[in-house]
């Protein structure tokens, strides 16, 4: 293996990590749902992403062929974060969770028939 190679593959490792240790923090010091949504859809995403780009160089470089197994993980997460990140944010808003001031909590994209009294309807007291 090349040292250019080695090279490229220990940065997207030592990238990787960082950015799961940034996340990790997020997820863990800030303050409300909201803003510690970011930490592992965000940072994490991307850490892991570089982590299994420098798996897919290491055993391509071994092996001489490139293994897509970790290809298609790495595609797989960057498609599902995000969806399930909006999802996320959309119960959230839907539950009406607490939120500190900074976030704001009022979206100009939420409907007022999606804002209810209730955080969520059942289906046993007739709404439906």
């Amino acid at each position: 293996m090349s040292f250019f190679v080695e090279a490229l593959i220990s940065l997207l490792l030592v990238a990787g990590g960082i950015f799961v240790f940034i996340g990790s923090l997020g997820l863990a010091h800030l303050r409300d749902f909201y803003m510690r949504l970011h930490g592992p859809t965000k940072a994490t995403t991307l850490g892991i992403g570089c982590m299994l780009i420098a798996s897919m160089g290491y055993f391509w470089s071994i092996d001489g062929k490139p293994d897509v197994q970790e290809l298609l993980i790495t595609l797989f997460l960057f498609i599902t974060a995000p969806v399930s990140a909006h999802l996320l944010a959309k119960t959230g808003l839907h539950m009406q969770l607490k939120h500190v001031d900074k976030t704001q909590g009022k979206p100009v994209e939420l409907r007022s028939e999606e804002v209810g009294e209730k955080p969520v309807p059942h289906p046993d007291k007739g709404h439906g």
